[in-house]
């Protein structure tokens, strides 16, 4: 993500919908390009396990073996023949083939006769700490779930590797199990950009008071942005979760119900979380420009009591510097140093008092 996931102003606007097409038309509305489309397979069963990655979409055909969980993951959008291609063989809708490749779609739950659609986000940091946020849609059938993303990269690594090792109860469970331990493990991830915000929060807070920092108004703009993209993704799903576990499907078995409502849980936690930075930042620019008009009282404040001492020796100056002939005092013969005398008099008088009052 170059220059911070800044936009050139000049760059014209992706637009969120393709214009004057049809209803199911199959148009790539997205940023992230791939050159080629690629597969990762992992078809499993409880005593099978087997990982396959190919750029050919149609070895996704031959895994239709009812007795193991297939799970395609398909990387790269722009490609629509194949997207088409597959979906065309898993008889996918063509509204849902439309949907799969816009990425603006907001995240959603649709049923349709013998498959669940989902759309979702996919939040992470990656080593430049800029947020990457990615589109992902999944397909849930009987014995396969698809899912579906922009570019390669993903959070679901510790998903595949318990495939592998079968560890928990995965191997021995069904498609919706799979379905349920994706959005684990978005839901998951989802903590972990929590958590890094609210350091980000946290290291901002404390240079807020730094006289040397000019730059906090700018970020703290952008993390206000930052946030608002978080919570976009976020809340939505929160929605979706809550239908996935009211909805009365044969293809969900009623013991995944019991984790998708522990996943409820855990995205009402996030959105929780969430709202509180949200404060958080709001509370960081109020305390900036509390500091900032606190800092300029104290300026207003030095000035001004150096103005009040300085009145009565301009008084006294400009008294005495008058052109009258009868001014007893212009004759005195050490007038002038009677004068500082008295000048230094009234300084001292007036720090004293001011001190006194505790002004500085």
């Amino acid at each position: 993500m170059a220059g911070k996931g800044k936009r050139n102003p000049t760059e014209k606007k992706q637009p969120r919908k393709a214009r004057n097409l049809s209803p199911g038309t199959v148009k790539y509305i997205g940023r992230k390009t791939a050159t080629v489309t690629t597969l990762d397979i992992i078809d499993y069963s409880k005593e099978h396990y087997e990982r396959f990655e190919s750029q050919d979409i149609k070895d996704a055909f031959k895994y239709e073996d009812a007795s193991h969980i297939t799970w395609i993951n398909v990387n790269g959008l722009n490609n629509v023949e194949d997207i088409v291609t597959l979906g065309n063989h898993f008889d996918l809708h063509p509204l849902i083939q439309e949907d799969i490749v816009t990425t603006h779609q907001r995240p959603k739950i649709e049923e349709y006769e013998g498959y669940l659609f989902l759309v979702f986000k996919m939040l992470h940091y990656n080593k430049k700490e800029h947020l990457v946020k990615e589109h992902v849609s999944m397909v849930m059938g009987k014995d396969y779930v698809l899912t579906f993303q922009e570019a390669e990269g993903d959070v679901f690594n510790d998903l595949r590797e318990r495939l592998e090792h079968a560890k928990g109860r995965i191997r021995g469970s069904g498609a919706d199990y799979l379905m349920f331990a994706i959005l684990d493990a978005v839901v998951d991830n989802y903590f972990e950009v929590a958590e890094f915000l609210s350091h980000k929060i946290e290291l901002l807070e404390d240079r807020l008071f730094d006289d040397k920092e000019e730059s906090i108004p700018k970020e703290i703009q952008e993390l206000k942005k930052e946030v608002l993209r978080i919570r976009k993704a976020i809340l939505p799903l929160r929605e979706v979760i809550n239908r996935l576990e009211k909805i009365e499907n044969p293809l969900i078995e009623e013991r995944t119900n019991k984790y998708i409502r522990d996943l409820y849980d855990h995205i009402i936690q996030v959105n929780e979380s969430m709202e509180t930075y949200r404060e958080m930042i709001w509370g960081l620019m109020d305390m900036y420009m509390t500091t900032i008009s606190n800092k300029m009282n104290e300026v207003m404040k030095v000035l001004t009591i150096m103005a009040s001492i300085f009145i009565p020796l301009t008084f006294l100056a400009g008294i005495y510097g008058m052109n009258f002939d009868n001014m007893p005092e212009l004759h005195l013969k050490h007038g002038y140093f009677y004068l500082l005398g008295i000048m230094a008099v009234v300084i001292i008088g007036m720090v004293w008092y001011f001190k006194r009052k505790r002004w500085f």
